[in-house]
């Protein structure tokens, strides 16, 4: 049997680009912010024309979105996949999920992104609708379905879960501006996995009907 030609170098460089593009892309955003970003800013940090990024991408935003879609959709996609796949308690499964996202947002560029949508949506209102729907919009869902699924299973008690949803994911979202706006000027930091890991005991322990050891597998 015959094997299979192995695909030209320039072939798997050109599927490689829109990754490539997207990476030069944060650290020019991260620099410059969205506004004062420009196509040949990002072309020249990718080592490539202004003409090739035009196979790739239509438009400023377009990049944007892949940028998003690059640095943390995956890490979405897997904690919805292990929500998904979870059939034990759901108070064990939140004390799992916290702490694991706050690690993520401890050593991703999340900060940074986040800091620069709040800066610039007001200006560029796309930006906040392509990190609300690809990002923000799923990880509330996510949490408040857990909330509901612990509500229904007798787990917790009463209340909206989109509120309870809200108050568990706040403190990681506030550190994390804390830590891109306050600390290069000087002020301590948080260690963000520890506060998180520490919230939400305290938010289980008024949310299970049975006391803070409720929820816990054995």
């Amino acid at each position: 049997m015959a094997q299979r030609a192995p695909q030209p170098n320039w072939r798997r460089r050109a599927d490689a680009r829109p990754a490539e593009i997207a990476a030069a892309a944060y650290k020019v955003f991260s620099d410059k912010g969205y506004a004062a970003a420009k196509l040949d800013d990002i072309a020249a940090e990718a080592g490539i024309s202004k003409g090739a990024l035009y196979l790739y991408f239509d438009t400023k935003q377009d990049i944007f979105q892949a940028v998003v879609a690059q640095a943390f959709v995956a890490n979405i996609q897997a904690i919805e996949a292990m929500v998904e796949a979870y059939k034990g308690k759901v108070a064990d499964l939140i004390r799992a999920i916290v702490p694991k996202v706050a690690e993520i947002a401890s050593v991703s560029p999340l900060g940074k992104m986040l800091k620069l949508v709040i800066g610039e949506s007001g200006n560029f209102p796309e930006l906040a609708r392509v990190w609300h729907d690809k990002l923000v919009a799923r990880a509330l869902a996510m949490m408040t379905g857990l909330i509901r699924r612990g509500q229904e299973a007798g787990e917790f008690r009463s209340g909206d879960p989109r509120f309870f949803a809200l108050s568990l994911i706040s403190p990681m979202v506030t550190a994390v501006i804390f830590r891109e706006t306050f600390e290069p000027a000087g002020a301590k930091g948080f260690d963000i996995p520890a506060l998180m890991k520490q919230h939400v005991e305290t938010v289980m322990s008024g949310l299970l009907l049975a006391g803070p050891s409720a929820g816990r597998g054995r």
